[in-house]
């Protein structure tokens, strides 16, 4: 099975970067990057240290609901080009992270959720999203459990 990495959506990325509101309805503040792992969710690449980016909180579900996590991101601050493809992503750099299995309704698809090693998770993604029950992947943090990336049938 094939499988790709999917970014936030540009347009959502767009109302971040022209000062909408987050998931908390604050307006994303903006940093300068120091280039010690600030992963941008859109372009899937680290922002480089003196890069301007935002900090918000993000939910990467289409509406609020028990199992709809919302956390802390980074985004390039200025417009950048949405990444995806089949290869792992430049965000994915630490040694780890949860890759949970969610259905069409936005919920966690019990027993997928698991700590996988870096080099595993398109082989693990491609072994979840074989289930019939699963719709989408999330990649999240093995440490603060935030959310990286979505992978989807390819």
């Amino acid at each position: 099975m094939t499988i790709r990495f999917t970014p936030i959506p540009t347009e959502t990325v767009r109302a971040y970067q022209a000062g909408g509101g987050d998931a908390n309805g604050q307006i994303p503040e903006r940093h300068i990057s120091d280039g010690g792992g600030n992963p941008c969710r859109h372009c899937l690449r680290m922002i480089p240290a003196g890069a301007p980016m935002l900090i918000l909180a993000h939910r990467p579900f289409p509406a609020p609901q028990p199992y709809a996590e919302m956390g802390p991101i980074f985004l390039c601050a200025d417009p950048c080009a949405a990444g995806s493809g089949a290869g792992l992503p430049d965000v994915l750099a630490s040694p780890d992270y949860i890759l949970r299995g969610y259905g069409a309704d936005h919920r966690i698809v019990y027993g997928t959720g698991a700590v996988i090693s870096t080099a595993d998770i398109p082989a693990q993604a491609a072994a979840r999203l074989a289930d019939d029950r699963v719709a989408y992947v999330h990649v999240r943090s093995a440490r603060n459990n935030c959310y990286q990336v979505r992978i989807d049938r390819g």
